[in-house]
């Protein structure tokens, strides 16, 4: 009696930490201050929230080196489906993709064509993220990459 006793007890202690697994926030939930800037926006704020059960809402305000105001936005499932982004002139749709728990692929598209694809990387202590950006041309080409590090802000 009491081997069953350990096993059920064993059993719902292993649920009771697959839940609250499943259920813990993603590391990137929160608002993320650009930190290096060069060339880049003179000013640039991500914004991670969640949507759904398993999705996110990504909201950018930038602020260019003119001092103009940009917000887009759109919402992932992390499924590397396309997804419509509304209010950036660049990029009509968005993707991505998770590589592992620390690494997620981004592709944004313009009419169809990749234009931009980005490895975003969450650093071990869950306060700063580092994207490597790849523009891309019509035919697929890369044209430049650029780098840039986020810091949490809350």
């Amino acid at each position: 009696m009491r081997k069953y006793q350990v096993l059920n007890a064993a059993a719902a202690i292993a649920l009771l930490l697959h839940v609250a697994w499943a259920q813990s926030p993603n590391p990137r939930y929160g608002k993320w201050k650009l930190k290096s800037n060069a060339p880049a926006p003179a000013s640039n704020i991500m914004t991670y929230e969640p949507s759904g059960p398993h999705g996110m809402k990504i909201t950018i305000d930038a602020v260019n080196k003119d001092g103009v105001k940009l917000q887009w936005f759109y919402t992932t499932k992390f499924d590397g489906k396309d997804a419509p982004i509304t209010g950036n002139p660049a990029a009509d749709t968005g993707s991505v993709k998770v590589i592992n728990d620390t690494i997620n692929e981004i592709v944004y598209k313009k009419d169809g064509k990749v234009a931009q694809v980005l490895t975003n990387v969450l650093s071990p202590d869950g306060n700063t993220i580092g994207i490597i950006y790849m523009r891309m041309d019509e035919a697929g080409h890369t044209t430049g990459v650029t780098f840039a590090t986020y810091e949490r802000m809350n």
